[in-house]
């Protein structure tokens, strides 16, 4: 479904031809009337199956209403609408997997104008390395993104080597206008190594992807969410000192995890597990992309979902309030978002799984379309388009 560019550590979307100039089709398979389905239009990044990569708008029908295509061997993640200085914009991270040398691609995030036009350009301040999982546009038109730091780290506290190579997660607020950094953030800071899940590499040369960050948002308070991979945790951090609030999951949960009735816990006790895209939504709530796998690391649970988190800070107790699972019962190796629509319905891109959904409040499936074998799109989301 994807092509990985050094798996362990990147999932990068990469673009091969095969079909032609053309995306690949999106079949639909259900469509409730009177579903939010009607009025919007779906974005996608869709790669991989042999057909050309690049941000497209679909209609709910299956109709390809705009789609740029990019040269072979780069793809296109989070693509979506935003606002940039009060007007509607196009947004998305573009990865180019052979641009750099090294375990780490090249991406470039790209504002166009809804004339189809580049109008600016973000990349990674302090010499990092910009990372294709997020980019968002905050009111006061700067950019949340994350990015990559190859280090070296002594982890013979907990048995590993004394120079392993290691990749931390870092977050950056960057000034779109001039690129300067506002704010900054790295895993290590703030995590330790040892909170991972992912096996450590047979060879200290081999960078570890001990945290594999792939998700920050703002949060109702305008504190940040953090989504870390492989330690199964969503961060809550000060968007002003950069301290830990909570954890949500993960080896050092500030919750106790519990399952409201009819709800289940994976297999390994937890809420989620290789999970993305954290979500703020009403009544102190967040929706979270389950994945429950990655690629040589197993299942918790048989099939990935959606799942919505209570986490209560006076019992220090997170409920599993509800989730969705997923249509067909399949597990997503990877990515993976869930957007709440203004109706309060739920749009789900299934990652690595050729399939996008959307569920009432109640749960009940009234979208679902299939893209074709081998193709897969990092997020998907249900926007209106063209502005009105």
């Amino acid at each position: 479904m994807l092509a990985f560019v050094a798996a362990a550590c990147t999932n990068a979307p990469a673009n091969s031809r095969g079909h032609g100039d053309g995306p690949p089709p999106l079949t639909v398979l259900t469509h409730v009337q009177g579903s939010a389905s009607s009025g919007d239009d779906i974005f996608l990044g869709p790669a991989g199956g042999g057909y050309p990569a690049g941000p497209e708008i679909v209609s709910t029908a299956g109709r390809v209403l705009w789609f740029h295509a990019l040269p072979a061997g780069e793809g296109a993640a989070d693509f979506r609408t935003q606002t940039y200085r009060g007007q509607p914009v196009l947004t998305w991270c573009q990865i180019d997997a052979g641009g750099r040398p090294g375990p780490l691609p090249t991406v470039t995030d790209y504002i166009y104008s809804d004339r189809y036009r580049q109008i600016a350009s973000v990349r990674a301040g302090n010499g990092y390395t910009t990372s294709w999982h997020e980019f968002v546009i905050t009111p006061r038109n700067t950019a949340l993104i994350v990015a990559d730091k190859v280090a070296t780290a002594n982890l013979t506290a907990m048995g590993g080597p004394a120079d392993q190579k290691v990749i931390d997660g870092v977050v950056q607020e960057i000034d779109i206008a001039t690129g300067k950094v506002l704010f900054q953030w790295i895993s290590a800071g703030h995590v330790p190594y040892r909170d991972s899940h992912q096996p450590l590499p047979p060879s200290a040369s081999a960078p570890w992807d001990w945290f594999h960050i792939n998700a920050v948002h703002l949060d109702t308070d305008g504190n940040l969410l953090v989504s870390a991979r492989f330690t199964w945790t969503t961060y809550k951090v000060s968007r002003r000192t950069g301290a830990i609030i909570w954890e949500l999951g993960g080896k050092q949960s500030s919750f106790r995890l519990r399952a409201a009735p009819g709800q289940i816990l994976d297999s390994a006790g937890e809420i989620f597990a290789f999970q993305h895209d954290p979500e703020p939504i009403a009544h102190g709530e967040y929706t979270v992309f389950d994945d429950e796998s990655a690629p040589l690391l197993g299942q918790r649970l048989p099939y990935s979902r959606v799942v919505t988190v209570r986490p209560n800070l006076a019992t220090h107790v997170a409920t599993l309030v509800s989730s969705v699972d997923q249509p067909e019962h399949l597990l997503a190796g990877a990515m993976g978002n869930a957007q709440t629509t203004g109706n309060g319905n739920l749009l789900v891109g299934w990652g690595t799984l050729p399939f996008i959904s959307e569920f009432s409040p109640s749960g009940r499936l009234l979208f679902n379309a299939e893209l074709p074998p081998g193709v897969s799109t990092y997020r998907a989301y249900l926007l209106p388009w063209p502005p009105g």
